[in-house]
């Protein structure tokens, strides 16, 4: 039988955790969802829509809201795999498909609400022999008897955080408690916020992918273990931080790395830690791991995002919005469309 694919959307924050909230992005990611559901389309895959013609510009058309009655919708209408392009947590609808015997594309909805704590997760990689960067966690509680084990500048960012949203680059301790007070008081991040060192040097995000059969050149290729794909250098940063990618798109400010740097040391040393931290956190799909080298050129993981953005240039007037995967996957000999179904041929279920 051929598998019929529905893709869901972020229609809620997630609940809060420990006084800590995970911004929602603007529109629930039904932008990318609509790029990968246009792909699958014009690859002949059967994509379960909510309307019977899509309009290619209405993100809307091509995307399900991820509340039961959204995901039940779309198995109603003949959906047979469900692609979880949303905010994952503990308690999320899709864990009841998913125990009935739905199959998925995406992470394991209780590992996301746990690694998406940088607190959490930073932890599980220090204690596992991989390089983070120094940090301290501030709270409402502790707000005026905090103390910094590391020098300034600073880099201030929420706990549950989404790409470079919220995170502000701190030179002194005078901008810093202003910048504490102003995250707490505009309640957008919750109670609590994560404040590391600085690392001034090359910025560096790795996507990693999770074991399974992968196309290549018409080839089929087993992985057995988690796998990098090249890494992309992030430039143009904004007063030492990289620009959200809701104000400028991803290719104004990134570049994959060239063959000759790929095969550097200690790039290849810093591709296997990531493809170790993946396997730390048993990813299901695809991740990606921002790292950052300090003044020595020594790198290290600063950020495990659980859920990449997956725009990509697939619908005309989107070509731009390629997301760093996309980007990375491009360097592989993989367009867009490439990515998209090799994604959808690791889909799951328990």
């Amino acid at each position: 039988m051929k598998e019929k694919v529905a893709i869901i959307y972020q229609m809620t924050t997630p609940p809060e955790r420990n006084g800590v909230i995970k911004p929602m992005k603007p529109g629930g990611y039904a932008d990318s969802g609509a790029d990968i559901a246009f792909s699958l389309q014009r690859q002949n895959t059967c994509v379960i829509t909510p309307v019977d013609n899509p309009r290619i510009a209405k993100d809307l058309d091509w995307v399900f809201p991820d509340t039961s009655q959204g995901i039940q919708t779309a198995i109603d209408k003949g959906a047979s795999i469900i692609w979880l392009n949303t905010v994952l947590y503990k308690g999320h609808p899709i864990e009841d498909f998913i125990r009935s015997g739905i199959s998925v594309v995406g992470q394991i909805p209780e590992n996301v609400d746990l690694y998406d704590d940088k607190l959490v997760t930073n932890e599980l990689l220090r204690t596992s022999g991989l390089p983070i960067p120094k940090f301290v966690m501030i709270t409402a509680g502790n707000v005026d008897g905090y103390t910094l084990d590391f020098p300034f500048p600073v880099v201030a960012k929420p706990i549950r955080g989404r790409g470079s949203q919220g995170v502000s680059f701190v030179e002194n301790s005078i901008d810093l408690n202003r910048t504490i007070h102003e995250m707490f008081n505009g309640q957008s991040y919750g109670a609590a916020l994560y404040v590391e060192e600085f690392l001034a040097g090359q910025e560096i995000t790795v996507t990693v992918m999770p074991p399974g059969e992968y196309t290549f050149n018409e080839k089929i290729i087993v992985k057995n273990n988690y796998w990098s794909l090249p890494p992309v250098k992030r430039i143009n940063h904004l007063n030492g931080i990289a620009p959200y990618n809701g104000t400028i798109a991803i290719i104004n400010n990134s570049k994959v790395i060239s063959d000759m740097e790929w095969k550097q040391p200690h790039i290849l040393q810093l591709c296997e830690q990531c493809e170790r931290a993946a396997e730390l956190v048993q990813a299901k799909a695809p991740i990606r791991i921002d790292c950052r080298a300090n003044v020595n050129g020594d790198y290290y993981l600063f950020d495990l995002n659980m859920k990449p953005n997956m725009t990509g240039a697939s619908r005309p007037q989107r070509y731009d919005q390629d997301s760093l995967t996309a980007l990375a996957a491009r360097k592989i000999g993989w367009s867009f469309d490439d990515l998209i179904l090799n994604m959808l041929n690791q889909n799951w279920k328990k």
